[in-house]
């Protein structure tokens, strides 16, 4: 039943998240974003609800005498892990993925500085309020400096926007209600069945609930490559893991403080380093990801996952 309700609560996050981006993208395009920006802010923070939504309902959960710190934690690694692993792969399968040197290297930067920044944090075994609050207050200085230097205001015909931006903010509404539910549903299922199953919340975290958090990205990539828009395909995804890197366990660690269990730290926080430095060498040295280079990055994820589930059992 345990296992049901997770899976319910997954299909909560993915449908809520759906019709999120639905209004977020629609409000987007009448403001004249820029594609990329798109993919990079509005698409990545939309589709990253889940996450946000599931570490604030556990950070809630810390708040009454909890523990689901490692639910936080992994699930956002285990998104990163998937994002940049999973989805990326099988979209570099059906598509070439490229981006221009110059924003591989200012995106990547931040991307990498990101995972430092939270090494260093979780060094010893804990992220405080303090470290929570600098969290999410570097992912803020860095959406202001994107929206300061490239966001371009597009004119629209008042009547017709108004009328759009008031349906794109009913799916809004919806969505985020949704987001809400499933996240409650997929936090206290995932404990229960890690009990269940006698395996660490970080195993259920990482793998079921990081990738089944990722189903959106994956969505979002797919139908952007189908639409041959390859930047707002991979800006939503490098978007998507510098918000999971930042927002999510800084979000969390300022409302209750979070305790960052030491294997998470010494595993996957290297393997994920290690693995988007090497989707960023690629993008480097042949200005794209082209098939063979989608084999290498999704064999890696898979080698990982299959080694996290068989430690697990």
């Amino acid at each position: 039943m345990e296992l049901f309700l997770l899976f319910t609560g997954l299909f909560g996050l993915w449908l809520g998240t759906e019709l999120t981006i639905h209004g977020a993208v629609a409000v987007a395009e009448r403001l004249g974003v820029p594609e990329f920006i798109v993919g990079l802010t509005v698409l990545s923070i939309g589709s990253d609800l889940p996450e946000l939504a599931i570490a604030v309902d556990a950070a809630i959960w810390n708040l009454h005498a909890g523990e689901a710190s490692d639910v936080v934690v992994g699930s956002a690694l285990g998104s990163c892990l998937g994002q940049i692993g999973f989805v990326l792969g099988i979209t570099g399968l059906i598509g070439f993925l490229v981006l221009p040197k110059k924003v591989v290297y200012q995106q990547g930067s931040v991307l990498l500085g990101s995972l430092v920044l939270l090494a260093i944090f979780g060094y010893d075994g804990q992220v405080t309020r303090l470290e929570g609050a600098v969290l999410v207050a570097v992912y803020v200085v860095y959406l202001l400096f994107i929206f300061v230097d490239v966001m371009t205001l597009g004119e629209n015909d008042g009547n017709e926007a108004d009328r759009g931006l008031a349906v794109s903010l009913a799916y809004l509404v919806v969505g985020l209600v949704i987001v809400i539910v499933g996240a409650e549903v997929t936090v206290s299922s995932a404990v229960s069945v890690a009990t269940a199953l006698n395996v660490e919340q970080s195993f259920v975290a990482i793998v079921i609930i990081g990738l089944g958090s990722s189903l959106p990205e994956l969505s979002i990539s797919l139908a952007a490559m189908m639409k041959q828009r390859a930047t707002l395909s991979v800006g939503n995804l490098i978007g998507s893991n510098i918000f999971d890197t930042l927002m999510p366990v800084g979000v969390a660690a300022l409302i209750a403080g979070l305790q960052f269990e030491g294997n998470m730290w010494r595993e996957e926080l290297p393997i994920l380093f290690v693995l988007t430095s090497v989707v960023l060498f690629f993008f480097i040295r042949k200005a794209g990801i082209q098939k063979f280079e989608a084999i290498i990055i999704l064999g890696f994820y898979v080698v990982y996952v299959t080694t996290e589930f068989v430690g697990a059992f």
